[in-house]
C-alpha cells in the first residue's frame, strides 16, 4: 500500500493529488491532437476532461494492485498545471510497477518530465518496495524514451506492431529499471 505525503517537491515542481480547480489545466492538454498523438484516447472535449479530472482526483493512494497513482505535475515558479505523472501497481506477487507521465507540450523540453517522472519511481521503488518498474511508450514517441534513459531505464524490448490503435498497427516499446539498478543510480 502506499499514501504518500503531500505535496511531494522536487527542485522545481509540485505534486499533489487533483483537485476541482485543475479543469482548465487539464483540458489545456488533453484537448491537444499532439498530445493525444501517442496515447489510446482523441483529444478531449471539456466535459470529457471533467470525466477524467474526477477519476483521477480519486488517484490519490494505490491500496491495491492495478490501482494507479495520478499526480498533478504544477511548476512551481508560476503555480500553473504542467501535466500529470502516474505510478501502477501491476503485479503484488512479482512486485511489478508501471510508470507514465504527460506534459503540456508549452513545457517539453526543460527537464520537467524527468523531474517528475523521478519521483514517482522512488515512490514505486522506496515507497512500494517495487522489484521492478516499466515504462510503455509507443515506438514513434522519441521524446518519452529520451526520458525514460535520462531516468536510467534500460530499453528491453521492441513490439513490432503488437497493438492495433486508432486503426493503426503501432510498435510499443518497454523500458525498465530493477530497483538494484535503482539504487546504484549516481
Amino acid at each position: 500500500m502506499l499514501r504518500p505525503t503531500y505535496p511531494i517537491e522536487t527542485e522545481r515542481l509540485t505534486l499533489r493529488p487533483f483537485r476541482e480547480g485543475d479543469l482548465d489545466g487539464l483540458y489545456a492538454y488533453q484537448s491537444l491532437p499532439e498530445v493525444a498523438r501517442f496515447l489510446y484516447w482523441e483529444p478531449r472535449n471539456l466535459e470529457e476532461s471533467r470525466s477524467f479530472l474526477q477519476q483521477k482526483m480519486s488517484a490519490s493512494t494505490v491500496e491495491k494492485e492495478g490501482d494507479w497513482l495520478v499526480l498533478a505535475v504544477v511548476w512551481r515558479q508560476t503555480g500553473a498545471l504542467i501535466g500529470e505523472v502516474n505510478l501502477q501497481w501491476r503485479s503484488r506477487k512479482h512486485q511489478q510497477g508501471e510508470i507514465g507521465f504527460i506534459l503540456n507540450p508549452g513545457y517539453h523540453g526543460k527537464g520537467f518530465a524527468t523531474e517528475a517522472a523521478e519521483a514517482v519511481l522512488r515512490l514505486g521503488f522506496e515507497g512500494l518496495g517495487l522489484h521492478r518498474v516499466v515504462g510503455r511508450l509507443d515506438g514513434r514517441n522519441a521524446a518519452s524514451a529520451r526520458v525514460l534513459k535520462r531516468l536510467g531505464m534500460r530499453r528491453e524490448a521492441h513490439l513490432v506492431q503488437n497493438e492495433l490503435v486508432k486503426g493503426e498497427w503501432t510498435d510499443e516499446i518497454v523500458y525498465a529499471m530493477l530497483r538494484e539498478e535503482w539504487k546504484q543510480r549516481g
